[in-house]
C-alpha cells in the first residue's frame, strides 16, 4: 500500500502543466514531440447531430387526492416559445377537449371527471395563432388499474435487475429497457467467483414485451467492471444499439474465478434482435496498468466526437494506465477515430480515472470532451487538461455557479490530500482550481451537487470520506466553496430527484441500510421509502419499493422518473404533483443525456444538465 501511494505522489507530480487549455494543449505537444502534429479533429458519418426523435411522452397517474386522473407530457426543444396545449379524452364514445383555455405555463393537467370504463386521452399543441402544430400519442386509461407506476415484468419472476439502461430500440420515439442481471456484484478487489456464475443482458420494449435475452458468459466475470454496457442510436438508423465488452464463449476462469487472458471484444448488438452486428478488439490487456485487479478496471461511453456523430469510447484504466479507443460505427462496421493512452501524453496524464464518465462540450467548440475523473480528454483524442490530483470517487460535470461563467467540475477525491484539494472545484474548460475546502482528506467516498436548500445561491457541493480511510468528516459546503456546515446533518449523496414541482431537489430516503434492505427482500417483505425535502425534512412522496436502479426524465413533463427493481420487475414510478413550471424535457440536454446514457456502466452517479437548474 506505501508502495502504490508513493507511486501515486509521483504520478501527481508528473503532471507538471495543469490546465491547459486546446491551443495551450496543442503548443506543448508540439513543442515536446518535434515533427509530430497535434491528431487532427475527427469527421464522423452525420451531416447533423443524431438526435433521439421523442414523443409527447404522455403519461397518466392518479391525482394526488385519488378523485381524478393526473397527465403529464414533454415540452420538446422543437417546440416554439409561445406554444400551448388543449387536452382530449374519448370515453363511452364520445370526444370531448377538456381544456376550455389552452394551458400555456406548465405541461400537466388533471381531469376530475373521468370515465369509470377504459379511455383514451392525447394532447395537441398548438403556435401562437392557435394552430395546431402537433398531436401526441393516445393514452389509453382505466382508473380501476392506475397505479402511480409504470411496470415492466421479466421473464424470470425471482430475479432481480443490477444495472438498467434506457434507448428507443423500435423508433416509436419512447424510451425502452435494456437491463443486466442478476443483481450482483463481485469488485476486482473481492475474491472471484468459483460457482460459474455469468450475466445474462435483456431487451424489453415500454410496455413490457420481452424482445431478447443473452448470457455473456463465462469470460465476462459478474462485476461492473467487467461488464460495460451502453445503449444509443450510434448508426443513425432510428434505433438504438447496445455496446458492451464481451469474449468467446471458450473462455475459461483461472483457479481463483478471474479471468486473465484470453480475447476480449467491444460488439455491438442490434438492439431489437440481441444480434452481434460489430466486433473489434478491446483495448488490450498491458502490464502499465499494473496487477489483474488494475488491469480489470473498464468502461464504455458515448461522446460526440464531430458534434454530429455519436461515438463509441472502450475505456481500460483507472489507478494507473489509462486507455480510450473512440469507434464509430458506420453502418454495421467499427471504424476506430482515435486511441488517447495517458502514457503517451505529455506530461503522462496517470491514475486520474474515475469510477463513471461523461461528456460534454466544455470549451464551446460544437464537440464532445470527455471528463475522465480528474483530466479531460478532448474530442481529438488528446488531453485538453489536467487537474494532477489522482482519483475520484465522485466527479460532477455541470453549472454549479451561475455566477460564473461556463460549467465547473466537482471532485471527490480517494488519494490522500494534504492540500485542502480532496474535496474541490475546477474549471470545467481549463482545469484551473476555482476552490477547496483547506483541509486534509483521507479517502473522499461520495458526492453530490444539488440545490436543496434556497437560502444559498448555486448548487450545494457534498462529501462524505471512507472510514477505511481513517476518517469520517462530511462537508457541505456553497457553490462558491464556502462552508456551510460539516459532520453534521450532511444529505446523504444517491438518490436525488426532481420531483414536487419547485426547482429545489428532492432525495429518495430509506431508513435502511443496504444490507438490511438486501435481508428484507430475501426474506418477501417490501421496503417502502419515500422522498424528502432534506431543508426541513417534509416527505413528498411515499410507497416507493425496490432498489433504486436510474433516475432520469423518461417521460411526462420535465420532472424526473425513478425506475426501482423487485424480484421479476422494474417499477418506474412518476411523480402526480401539479407542476409550477414547464421546460424542455431534461433528456434533450446533452450532458443530462449522456449522464443517463452512462447509468448502465461504473458506480452510480444522479444526472445534472449542463445549465444551472435550481431555485
Amino acid at each position: 500500500m506505501r508502495r502504490y501511494w508513493s507511486l501515486m505522489v509521483i504520478a501527481i507530480a508528473l503532471q507538471g502543466l495543469q490546465a491547459q487549455d486546446l491551443r495551450e494543449r496543442n503548443y506543448y505537444f508540439e513543442t515536446l514531440n518535434p515533427g509530430h502534429e497535434p491528431k487532427p479533429q475527427v469527421e464522423g458519418y452525420a451531416t447533423e447531430r443524431i438526435a433521439e426523435h421523442l414523443t409527447r411522452g404522455l403519461i397518466a397517474t392518479p391525482s394526488p387526492d385519488g378523485n381524478g386522473i393526473h397527465l403529464s407530457w414533454r415540452l420538446l426543444n422543437a417546440d416554439p416559445d409561445e406554444v400551448s396545449f388543449h387536452v382530449y379524452r374519448m370515453a363511452d364514445g364520445k370526444q370531448k377537449r377538456l381544456t376550455r383555455k389552452a394551458i400555456r405555463e406548465v405541461c400537466d393537467y388533471t381531469d376530475y371527471t373521468p370515465s369509470d370504463k377504459p379511455m383514451s386521452y392525447w394532447v395537441t399543441a398548438h403556435d401562437a395563432k392557435g394552430k395546431v402544430i402537433d398531436t401526441s400519442e393516445k393514452l389509453t386509461v382505466d382508473k380501476s388499474l392506475l397505479t402511480h407506476y409504470r411496470s415492466v415484468k421479466l421473464r424470470d419472476p425471482k430475479m432481480r435487475v443490477g444495472k438498467v439502461a434506457v434507448a428507443d430500440l423500435n423508433g416509436d420515439g419512447i424510451y425502452d429497457y435494456i437491463v443486466r442481471t442478476p443483481d450482483s456484484n463481485v469488485d476486482p478487489g473481492m475474491p472471484g467467483t468459483l460457482d460459474g456464475r455469468t450475466y445474462q443482458i435483456e431487451a424489453y420494449l415500454s410496455d413490457g414485451t420481452f424482445l431478447w435475452s443473452k448470457d455473456l458468459g463465462q469470460g465476462i466475470e459478474p462485476g461492473v467492471w467487467y461488464s460495460p454496457f451502453i445503449a444509443y442510436d450510434f448508426n443513425g438508423d432510428g434505433k438504438a444499439e447496445v455496446a458492451l465488452k464481451t469474449a468467446p464463449e471458450t473462455t475459461k476462469r483461472n483457479e481463483k474465478g478471474r479471468v486473465d487472458s484470453g480475447e476480449e471484444y467491444l460488439s455491438v448488438w442490434d438492439g431489437m434482435t440481441g444480434k452481434e452486428i460489430a466486433r473489434v478488439d478491446w483495448p488490450e490487456r498491458n502490464d502499465r496498468y499494473g496487477n489483474l485487479v488494475r488491469q480489470n478496471r473498464n468502461q464504455i461511453g458515448m461522446a460526440y466526437l464531430d458534434g454530429k456523430t455519436p461515438y463509441i469510447l472502450a475505456c481500460r484504466g483507472t489507478y494507473k494506465l489509462m486507455v480510450v479507443d473512440a469507434w464509430e460505427l458506420r453502418g454495421e462496421e467499427l471504424v476506430r477515430a482515435w486511441r488517447w493512452d495517458g502514457d503517451e501524453e505529455n506530461p503522462i496524464i496517470r491514475s486520474m480515472g474515475a469510477h463513471s464518465l461523461v461528456s460534454g462540450d466544455v470549451d464551446n467548440d460544437g464537440r464532445d470532451e470527455i471528463l475522465l475523473g480528474s483530466c479531460m480528454i478532448d474530442d481529438n483524442g488528446t488531453a485538453l487538461w489536467s487537474a494532477g490530483l489522482g482519483h475520484p470517487d465522485k466527479a460532477y460535470l455541470t453549472d454549479i455557479d451561475p455566477n460564473r461563467p461556463g460549467m465547473e467540475v466537482y471532485l471527490c477525491l480517494e488519494p490522500f490530500h494534504t492540500n485542502g484539494r480532496g474535496v474541490c472545484m475546477v474549471d470545467a474548460r481549463t482545469g484551473e482550481q476555482v476552490w477547496n475546502i483547506g483541509h486534509e482528506t483521507k479517502h473522499v467516498g461520495n458526492g453530490m451537487v444539488a440545490d436543496f436548500d434556497p437560502s444559498h445561491p448555486g448548487l450545494e457541493c457534498f462529501a462524505t470520506e471512507d472510514k477505511k480511510g481513517g476518517s469520517s468528516d462530511k462537508y457541505l459546503l456553497t457553490a462558491d466553496g464556502k462552508y456551510i456546515r460539516r459532520n453534521e446533518n450532511i444529505p446523504p449523496c444517491g438518490g436525488w430527484v426532481w420531483w414536487d414541482g419547485d426547482l429545489s431537489r428532492e432525495v429518495l430516503h430509506t431508513p435502511y441500510s443496504r444490507e438490511e434492505m438486501m435481508e428484507l427482500w430475501r426474506n418477501g417483505q417490501p421496503v417502502a421509502q419515500h422522498i424528502v425535502k432534506w431543508a426541513d425534512k417534509s416527505s413528498v412522496a411515499e410507497g416507493i419499493e425496490g432498489s433504486l436502479q436510474l433516475i432520469a426524465d423518461l417521460y411526462g413533463d420535465w420532472r424526473e422518473e425513478i425506475v426501482m427493481s423487485l424480484p421479476g420487475e422494474l417499477r418506474i414510478y412518476t411523480t402526480n404533483n401539479p407542476a409550477r413550471d414547464r421546460r424542455v424535457t431534461l433528456m434533450q440536454d446533452a450532458i443530462y443525456r449522456s449522464y443517463v446514457a452512462h447509468r448502465s456502466m461504473g458506480y452510480p452517479q444522479a444526472p445534472v444538465p449542463s445549465y444551472y437548474l435550481g431555485e
